[in-house]
Parts: structure tokens; sequence; C-alpha cells
């Protein structure tokens, strides 16, 4: 049987009816529609539908295209007001997001927020999360310096004084953070002294633990680190260098000895939240 694929033209329209930007019904439309290939009708995306009175106005321009209404209203206000409303102008309905309210009302014994936009909100707070641990990986040990300016944290010290660790975990928390190791006698990067200082943190540590954790590095790639990566002699001096650039740059400074890395993230943020706004951490 031949099938013949109807223009856009002559296809009632499908409205997308939302409190948010209505990403959730284009994508039930886009997914079912998917079932009838050969027909493509104009998806119309109605957001940020706050208030009854724009009801009307959305019904007329519906009823004009002989079209349906795919509607995600978490207002149950708004949305009983649509549904009653499209079925006075004859309106096809489908209703995304009541059923799925009403039932996990019912299952969790609570009464939804009714509040649109918070799946939003949520999406971007998760893809600012994942920006930041790309930021954070791509700027790990004095990596692409070239923009640390975009970093929210600069972390700054001796090796094995536990950058990478806390630059991740921070990055998991949704914070941009480099690292830029401090080598002994050999200048930082310029970018280090360009940036605001208030974002940059030194980590300093006790000898005796450094040189645990420097050992137990040795060990593990079987001895293939220099002699002066162990010797206490030159933590001293390295040290005692690191110190000298954090006051160069007028940079906040962590003792990290012996604390747990959720410790250290925590002074981290208390330092970056008293000079900038907030960072949503949650």
């Amino acid at each position: 049987m031949l099938t013949l694929a109807l223009t856009d033209e002559h296809l009632p329209a499908i409205f997308i009816v939302s409190g948010g930007a209505g990403a959730l019904g284009k994508h039930v439309a886009r997914i079912a529609l998917s079932q009838f290939p050969g027909i493509n009708p104009a998806v119309i995306v109605i957001p940020q539908v706050s208030q009854e009175d724009q009801l009307p106005a959305i019904m007329q321009q519906v009823a004009e295209r002989g079209g349906m209404i795919i509607h995600t209203m978490v207002n149950p206000t708004i949305r009983e007001a649509l549904i009653r409303m499209a079925a006075e102008y004859g309106i096809p309905t489908i209703d995304a997001i009541g059923g799925p309210l009403n039932l996990m009302a019912q299952l969790f014994g609570r009464t939804p927020l009714g509040q649109p936009g918070l799946y939003q909100r949520w999406h971007e707070v998760y893809l600012d999360r994942i920006k930041a641990i790309e930021y954070t990986v791509d700027h790990d040990d004095g990596r692409n310096t070239g923009d640390l300016h975009e970093a929210d944290v600069v972390l700054t010290g001796v090796s094995r004084v536990g950058k990478t660790p806390l630059s991740i975990y921070l990055g998991v928390l949704g914070w941009k953070v480099a690292n830029v190791p401090l080598v002994y006698n050999l200048p930082p990067p310029r970018q280090l002294f360009e940036i605001d200082r208030r974002r940059v943190v030194g980590l300093t540590i006790d000898v005796d633990v450094l040189s645990h954790h420097r050992h137990w590095r040795q060990r593990l790639f079987q001895g293939n680190a220099s002699h002066s990566y162990t010797d206490p002699i030159e933590f001293q001096d390295e040290l005692a260098y690191a110190r000298r650039i954090f006051r160069q740059g007028g940079f906040s400074v962590i003792n990290v000895t012996n604390k747990p890395i959720e410790e250290t993230a925590d002074q981290v943020i208390a330092l970056i939240n008293r000079y900038f706004e907030h960072h949503v951490t949650v």
C-alpha cells in the first residue's frame, strides 16, 4: 500500500504548553512522532505560562490551527484551568506530568511543590558540574595555565602536597579548579601572579608527612625518582621556597598535614566565599 507523506502546512500543529522551558513536552512529542514516519507537523513551544489569563489566547491559537496540546504544567491550579479551558474549546490534550505527579504524591505521601523550572535548574547545575570536572582535569599539574583566570580556585604547592586529589574533590562539588606545582628554584608561570590573588590558595605540609608521601610515591614507581625527591634537606628548601612564592603573591595558605580531604576542601571553600558570592556545592 502506498503511503503519502503529509506536508507540514496540511497537518494540525502540536503545541507544547509549559510553565518552564517546555523541553520535556517537546521531547515527548518527538518520541511519539518518531512512530509516524513521513509525518512532520509543526511543534510549537509556548513556555513560561505562569498565569491563568495567558490561557485564552493560547486556546484560540491552538484552535485556529486545529491542533492539540501537550502540557507539562506542574502548578495544579493552572493545570486544571488549562484542562478545563481546552475541553471548552474542544482541544485534545495530553497531560505529560500530572499523572506522574499525582501517583508519586500518593506513593510518597507528599504534596509536590508545583514550581515550574526546577528540572531545568537542576539540569543546569548538573551540566555546570560536568564542566567544572572537565576544567579541573584539563588544568591538573600546571597544564593550560593560559586560562587560569577562568578558574574558581587555583591551588599551588610542592609535589605530593595533595593538590590533585583536592582539585578533583572540589571539581566534583562544582568548582573549576586549576593546580600549579611549585618546583624549587624554578619560577612559577607568570599567570599565577596575574589572576586575582584571592582565588589562589597555597598548600603546605609538615616535613615528616611530606617525606612519607614522597617515599611511598618512590616505592610505587620502583625508585625511579631522583635523590632530591626524597631528601629531607631538600624538603626544607622546597617548602621554604613555596612559602616565599605564597608571600610574593599574597596568597592564602592552608596546612594540609593529617587533614582529611573534606576538611581541607571546606577550608578552601570558606576562603573563596569570604571574598566572592556563594558558590552552589550541593
